[in-house]
């Protein structure tokens, strides 16, 4: 258990990559809706995923509204599987 990944173990973090791992691409406001997280919540932690390079945020205007999007990157998703695999491993019996 020592050797998990802080970054992703924090479990609003786990949520957030978990969510992305299945979605091409999701919206801020999709993510505060799912995850039930208020705007600062997931903005302090979705800064923490990026700066850990596991996510990237893309920032765009839909007419003359803003619209932030997040995506899971390559090594958000080989972090997040490395992850479950040690959780795996530190499981009784697990393998």
């Amino acid at each position: 258990m020592l050797g998990l990944d802080r970054v992703i173990h924090e479990p609003v973090r786990l949520a957030i990559l978990s969510l992305l791992a299945g979605a091409q691409e999701a919206e801020f406001k999709f993510l505060e809706s799912a995850l039930g997280l208020s705007k600062g919540n997931l903005s302090s932690h979705a800064a923490k995923l990026e700066d850990a390079g596991y996510i990237e945020v893309h920032k765009a205007f839909r007419g003359k509204l803003p619209v932030t999007s997040y995506r899971i990157t390559e090594a958000g998703r080989a972090a997040l599987d490395a992850y479950w695999a040690a959780l795996r491993g530190a499981a009784p019996g697990g393998s």
